[in-house]
């Protein structure tokens, strides 16, 4: 996972880091809970095949915003997020997951 450091994210002020095609660009450097937070996303997108991921993440974000009409609570529910939030602090993760894993956070 290639990490790249920028004044601004495209994504606004509320972030930090953003994962696109298994490259994080972040505003600083990262912490460990953000990098294992970021490596679950690279891990997901690869199993999607990358595009099916931001296509599912953009129709997730989309079905519970209308849900909720709040945009952060619709974007903490997504699946993937729920699933990277949940496991971003422990360490040996990535060894232990099982293939679409996100998928029991639906």
């Amino acid at each position: 996972m290639k990490v790249i450091i920028c004044r601004r994210l495209l994504i606004g002020r509320h972030f930090y880091a953003i994962n696109i095609c298994g490259i994080v660009f972040a505003r600083g450097k990262l912490d460990t809970v953000i990098a294992h937070h970021e490596y679950i996303h690279t891990l997901q997108q690869r199993e999607m095949l990358f595009i099916f991921f931001y296509l599912w993440y953009l129709f997730e974000w989309l079905f519970r915003f209308a849900v909720c009409r709040n945009w952060m609570q619709a974007y903490r529910n997504i699946s993937f997020e729920r699933e990277a939030y949940a496991h971003d602090n422990v360490h040996d993760y990535h060894h232990l997951r099982q293939h679409f894993a996100w998928v029991h956070y639906l």
